[in-house]
């Protein structure tokens, strides 16, 4: 403990209630760490949000959870507890087995991409571990190569697939329904008498089984 002007200063104690502002704590936190952070976390989310180091980490322990693949979810839920919500629903990475962690995605000490993604876009961050959508196709989809979003939520989804809505209705979001087999409704609402077949089970995905791309010499219907 050092004197200032005479006085001996105060200890820092680091928590969310301590006397000690976000600054002077993460001041002190930056004094070793600044190369784990990096630049962006300088005027980022979480700094723009007040919150300090002590937040996430458990300091001077054996073990932090914020830090563990299994229990790193369940602290940031703490402030996020719309994702945790999310993780609960019927499709969703594994979140909540400890076989991911939001780390794998985001880079919660900053980061100069859209909501903090540990990659440049979007389709980037999804490429480290679906590196078998990134193409290039022969036959693209172009929302594929847009934006994964497009189409799934990462965070979870009661649909299959984490997709934001069934087909043939997140298909026909985007693709005329006029004249297909997969017509969901006419004039008169739902379709009427014995519903068409293609609109069964996987739906458009019963014959346009290559959505995320195709590279067979007759796939432009992305059918093969």
């Amino acid at each position: 403990m050092q004197q200032v002007d005479g006085k001996m200063a105060q200890v820092i104690r680091f928590a969310r209630d301590s006397a000690a502002s976000v600054e002077t704590q993460n001041g002190m936190c930056l004094g070793c760490h600044e190369a784990d952070t990096g630049f962006a976390a300088h005027g980022g989310a979480h700094e723009d949000n007040q919150v300090s180091c002590a937040n996430c980490h458990a300091l001077h322990r054996a073990s932090d959870p914020v830090l563990g693949t299994a229990t790193q979810a369940a602290k940031c839920y703490e402030c996020h507890s719309f994702r945790m919500g999310d993780s609960l629903k019927a499709y969703s990475h594994p979140l909540r087995e400890g076989k991911m962690s939001c780390t794998g995605c985001h880079n919660p000490h900053g980061a100069t991409t859209e909501m903090l993604l540990a990659r440049q876009t979007v389709n980037d961050t999804c490429y480290q571990c679906h590196a078998d959508k990134r193409g290039p196709f022969l036959w693209e989809h172009a929302p594929v190569a847009e934006d994964c979003t497009t189409c799934h939520d990462p965070h979870g989804s009661n649909q299959p697939g984490m997709l934001v809505q069934r087909a043939p209705l997140l298909c026909q979001s985007c693709h005329s329904q006029s004249g297909h087999p997969s017509v969901a409704r006419d004039a008169g609402g739902l379709a009427t008498g014995m519903p068409s077949q293609y609109l069964l089970g996987r739906s458009c995905l019963n014959c346009h089984s290559q959505v995320h791309g195709s590279n067979h010499p007759s796939g432009s219907k992305l059918m093969r």
